[in-house]
């Protein structure tokens, strides 16, 4: 696919920053006494990306279907939306011109000037999307912890360049293997198992483990970079990745019970720890269904867990379920992919897909933050190293002709169309009122006293209804086949 299209970088940031710069002067209007909302939409045939218009709000709905929002139903309090930023998207974005990187983080990650992403994930050692296989430890002894190139090199500068924009911004590191030398072929004979995919966790290994985590995590803080939130194991059920280890729900419970919580504990950490991190059928292996509830059912590994991360193979509604067994215990969304296999660059039938079953229907089903794979690839698909995945793209493709071409997909306006309305700290509230097919949405109170509302109209007509927060009217227009976010005062 040619990538050479200036026409869409410019229309999309242009209208990123536009909308950005436009809200704070409509939010003033509306301290004024002139009440509008901010309405960003874009369209699956490209003709409309984040476009930026108001809304006049009014006392009386103008429309027959009509939405209505009770803030005193409540329900899950969002931590925040963004991507992964991995080894390959900061090769990527490290290799382009300091001012065009500034640009496009700036349009992402601002809150005031951008899109406001506001959580992203990174891996503790290598990715399946890194610059090679490695850890912070390959030789032999926790002693001989130490920050890579990779992290020195790349992750680092990349996140300062963030963290810069946005002070705020929340990240979650897992690890997709352990070192090498703490494997074993199976936890019966506990051979040495000399290979970066798979093997098990050598629980002789157990405290070594543990102490990686709060070397990692301080090794960041050293460098000015707090870590929100880890998990123990990336896909801990996925043998196959070119990094990774099985580590069944028996295995994380005794780790995180009896080393990682503790050592959380003794090093004075507040890093939020989340069981599982990997999919809604648990790979269809009957004995680990319900992976994180049997992990809560030990109080003692409960009391250091946070939640469960969930990625997106199988159905959404896993979440519920998990959530209607232990509401106490939070829940993220962590990863999903786009690639060669699901039509990833076809915005045509991704947007509407990936809006309802990652964006909004992870949302609507209890998480409180959404972060998608590589924010960043190439447009052959990487950088990537043999092994790892060839097919994926990313929420963004960046031409290797000049680092500057952008095209924009799926993911990046999923993650935009909340993150733009919906801040951290927002509560989900109750929507209800219109049941019409393909129409999907959210509603969330901001902690600045705005009301968020993000609507999906999967059909092939022109939708018309009014959102009401009680007080006020927004009267919605919203195109086929498009995603619509609103933002006003109360």
């Amino acid at each position: 696919m040619n990538l050479k299209l200036p026409l869409l970088l410019g229309c999309c940031l242009f209208a990123a920053i536009t909308a950005c710069a436009e809200t704070s002067a409509s939010l003033d209007e509306n301290a004024a006494g002139k009440k509008k909302a901010d309405v960003y939409i874009t369209t699956a045939d490209r003709q409309q990306s984040f476009n930026h218009t108001t809304q006049k709000l009014s006392k009386t709905p103008a429309f027959e279907s009509v939405i209505t929002l009770n803030s005193k139903v409540k329900f899950q309090e969002m931590d925040g939306f963004g991507a992964a930023v991995t080894g390959s998207t900061c090769y990527n974005l490290m290799q382009m011109t300091p001012a065009d990187r500034a640009k496009f983080l700036t349009e992402t990650f601002s809150d005031k000037d951008g899109l406001g992403f506001s959580y992203i994930r990174i891996s503790i050692g290598c990715s399946d999307f890194s610059l090679s296989e490695y850890t912070c430890c390959d030789t032999k002894g926790i002693e001989n912890f130490a920050l890579q190139t990779e992290e020195k090199e790349y992750v680092i500068p990349i996140l300062k360049d963030i963290l810069a924009i946005n002070p705020t911004i929340k990240i979650l590191g897992s690890p997709w293997t352990c070192p090498k030398w703490m494997k074993v072929n199976n936890l019966e004979e506990k051979k040495p198992f000399d290979s970066w995919t798979s093997g098990q966790l050598n629980p002789d290994y157990y405290q070594d483990y543990a102490t990686y985590f709060v070397k990692w995590i301080e090794a960041f803080r050293n460098e000015g970079i707090d870590i929100y939130s880890v998990t123990p194991q990336n896909e801990p059920l996925n043998r196959g990745n070119s990094a990774s280890l099985f580590m069944g729900w028996k295995e994380e419970l005794a780790f995180v019970r009896d080393a990682l919580g503790p050592a959380f504990k003794a090093a004075g950490l507040d890093t939020k720890i989340y069981a599982f991190d990997h999919n809604y059928n648990y790979d269809n292996m009957a004995d680990q269904q319900q992976y994180p509830v049997k992990m809560y059912d030990d109080e003692v590994a409960a009391a250091f867990l946070t939640g469960a991360a969930y990625h997106n193979y199988g159905r959404c509604e896993e979440l519920n379920n998990i959530q209607q067994k232990r509401p106490d215990k939070e829940l993220v969304f962590t990863e999903t992919s786009i690639g060669m296999w699901n039509d990833g660059r076809n915005l045509e039938k991704r947007l509407m897909e990936d809006m309802r079953e990652v964006a909004l229907g992870t949302v609507n089903n209890w998480c409180k933050g959404v972060i998608v794979w590589n924010l960043m690839l190439d447009n052959e698909r990487g950088p990537w190293r043999e092994g790892g995945c060839k097919t994926c793209y990313g929420a963004v493709d960046i031409s290797r002709d000049d680092y500057k071409t952008m095209t924009y997909n799926s993911h990046y306006y999923i993650i935009g169309h909340l993150s733009t309305v919906v801040k951290p700290g927002a509560v989900h509230i109750e929507s209800k009122g219109v049941a019409e097919k393909g129409l999907m949405y959210s509603a969330f109170d901001n902690p600045d006293g705005t009301v968020a509302f993000v609507l999906l109209n999967e059909g092939t007509k022109e939708v018309r209804l009014t959102v009401t927060d009680g007080k006020n009217c927004v009267d919605c227009v919203v195109p086929a086949k498009s995603v619509a976010s609103y933002r006003w005062k109360k």
